[in-house]
C-alpha cells in the first residue's frame, strides 16, 4: 500500500482547472497545472470538501460496493446515525435496521451502540486527565489528519479511545464469531459511510495497525437501494426490534452530540472545515485554557453534512431530532468503571513531517526559507489563485522546492512583457497565459 492512501480521487477527464479546489482546501494540498488539477498526497486529509464544491464532479472518493459483500461468509452492516436522517417521513429507526438484510446483509450493528459507549469512556479519560487540556475528540478522522499536517504541537490533545465505527466494527466482529463459528477474517464488517475521511481512516488506520471494518458503502450509494427496500416493509408488526441506542448516540450524527454526551458544561463543539481550523489556532494559542474538552467535525453540520450523504444536512438535523425526541437518554454502557484496554488506541499519532520539511538537511532548509521570504516580497499578496495554488506563500514554496518557477504569477509576468522584445510570438503568448491554463510540451 502507499504510504499515502486516499480515498479522494481526480477523474481528469472532468477535471477543467477552474481553481474552485485550490481556495477551499484547508490544508493547501491542491494545485492546477496545465489545465488540470492535482492532489498533493502528503497534504490531503480527505476531508471531501473539493468533492462539495467542484463544479465539473472531478473529485470523487473511492469506496466499495454491494457487490463486494461475495467476498465473505458472514456479512455484517454498520449503519452510520447519520443515516437515520436521509429518509423522509420516516417514524421508525428500526425500519432502516430491518431493510438493510435485504441488501445481502446477515446482520446490523447500530454505530450509534457503540458511540454511546465512547461517550462513557470518554467521560472516564476526562476524569483521569490523560490527555493534554483542551482534550479534542479523535472520532472524525479528517480532524486528526488536519492536526497531523498543520498543528502537529497539538497531538498529544487528542482522545486516544476508538472512534465509534471502530468500537461497533470490533463489537459486531466479535458478536458474530461467537454465533457462527466462523474465524474473524471470513466475517465482513461494512460501515456505511458520509464521508471519504472515514473510508480512508480504515484503509490507513491512525491509533491502531489495524481497523476493525473490511469496507465501506457510501450512504448515498445504498440510498436507493435502501429506499426500495423499506418500502416492501408495510407491516411494521413483522419488523424485528432492532433499535438499540438512545439520544447520546443518536446525536453523534450532527454536531455538539458527541460534546452533549460528555455531560459537561465546559465543552466545545464546532463543524465545518474552517471552523475546525479557526478552533485549533485557539488552542494552538493558548486561548482555550477553561475549556476541558472540544468536540470537531470537518463537514459543516456534523456526519449528516459528509460529502457522501444524499439528503442536505440542515433537513438531515431536523428529521433527527425529531426521530431521537422519545428515545431514552442512553441504552448502552461499559461493565467497569475503568476503560477496556480494547477501546484505547495504542499506536502513537505521529505528525507528517513531509509536509513542514523543505529539504533534508538542516542548512538548505534555511537556505530555502530565506528565498521563500524574498520571494514573497515580489508577489503583489493577493492570494488570487491565478498561479494555480492556493496562494502567493504556496507558490513561493513550490518555486523553491523546483516544482515551478516565480513566472506562474502573472502580474509578475506582466512587469516582464518589457523585456520580451527578442523572443518570437508563441513564446510571448505562452509567458502570458495563466499557469493553469497553459499547456506545456510532454506533459
Amino acid at each position: 500500500m502507499d504510504k499515502y492512501f486516499h480515498s479522494v480521487r481526480l477523474d481528469k477527464d472532468k477535471c477543467r482547472g477552474c481553481t474552485n479546489c485550490i481556495k477551499r482546501c484547508p490544508t493547501q494540498a491542491i494545485r492546477v497545472r496545465n489545465g488540470k488539477a492535482r492532489i498533493i498526497k502528503e497534504r490531503c486529509i480527505d476531508c471531501g470538501e473539493c468533492i462539495r464544491v467542484c463544479p465539473h464532479h472531478a473529485k470523487y472518493a473511492s469506496r466499495d460496493s454491494l457487490e463486494q459483500l461475495e467476498n465473505y461468509k458472514y456479512k455484517i452492516a454498520l449503519p452510520a446515525p447519520a443515516l437515520y436522517g436521509q429518509f423522509h417521513n420516516l417514524d421508525d429507526i428500526n425500519i432502516i435496521l430491518n431493510a438493510l438484510p435485504s441488501l445481502g446483509f446477515d446482520a446490523v450493528f447500530e454505530v450509534s451502540k457503540a458511540a454511546e459507549l465512547v461517550s462513557e469512556a470518554t467521560r472516564k479519560y476526562l476524569e483521569k486527565n490523560i490527555a493534554d487540556k483542551p482534550a479534542i475528540s479523535s472520532a472524525c478522522p479528517a480532524v486528526v489528519r488536519l492536526i497531523r499536517v498543520c498543528f502537529p504541537e497539538l497531538i498529544d490533545n487528542i482522545i486516544l479511545v476508538n472512534a465509534p465505527v471502530e468500537e461497533a466494527g470490533r463489537l459486531a466482529r466479535n458478536k458474530a464469531v461467537a454465533k457462527t463459528g466462523l474465524k474473524p477474517e471470513e466475517i465482513g464488517v461494512f460501515f456505511i459511510s458520509p464521508c471519504p475521511a472515514k473510508i480512508t481512516s480504515f484503509k490507513q488506520p491512525i491509533g491502531t495497525e489495524k481497523s476493525n471494518i473490511d469496507g465501506a458503502i457510501a450512504i448515498n450509494d445504498i440510498y436507493p437501494h435502501l429506499l426500495k427496500a423499506m418500502e416492501k416493509l408495510q407491516d411494521h408488526d413483522e419488523m424485528m426490534a432492532l433499535h438499540e441506542s438512545g439520544v447520546i448516540g443518536i446525536g453523534w450524527a450532527t454536531s455538539g452530540g458527541e460534546a452533549s454526551g460528555t455531560l459537561k458544561d465546559n465543552a466545545l463543539a464546532a463543524d465545518g472545515i474552517e471552523n475546525c481550523m479557526k478552533i485549533l489556532e485557539e488552542v494552538d494559542r493558548g486561548n482555550l485554557d477553561g475549556i476541558d474538552f472540544i468536540e470537531l467535525n470537518a463537514c459543516q453540520g456534523g456526519c449528516v453534512g459528509g460529502s457522501l450523504t444524499a439528503e442536505n444536512p440542515f433537513i438531515a438535523k431536523s428529521r433527527l431530532m425529531r426521530l431521537r425526541k422519545y428515545n431514552p437518554v442512553s441504552c448502552n454502557h461499559l461493565l467497569s468503571d475503568d476503560i477496556p484496554d480494547e477501546m484505547l488506541c495504542h499506536t502513537p499519532i505521529e505528525p507528517c513531517d513531509e509536509v513542514m520539511k523543505l529539504a533534508d538537511n538542516v542548512q538548505e532548509a534555511m537556505e530555502r526559507m530565506a528565498r521563500m521570504k524574498a520571494l514573497l516580497k515580489t508577489f503583489p499578496g493577493l492570494d488570487c489563485g491565478t498561479c494555480g495554488a492556493p496562494g502567493c506563500k504556496a507558490l513561493a514554496e513550490d518555486v523553491v522546492r523546483g516544482y515551478t518557477t516565480e513566472h506562474d504569477c502573472v502580474f509578475r509576468a506582466r512587469e516582464e512583457l518589457q523585456d520580451m522584445d527578442n523572443l518570437d510570438d508563441t513564446k510571448k503568448l505562452e509567458r502570458i497565459i495563466p499557469a493553469p491554463f497553459r499547456e506545456t510540451p510532454g506533459e
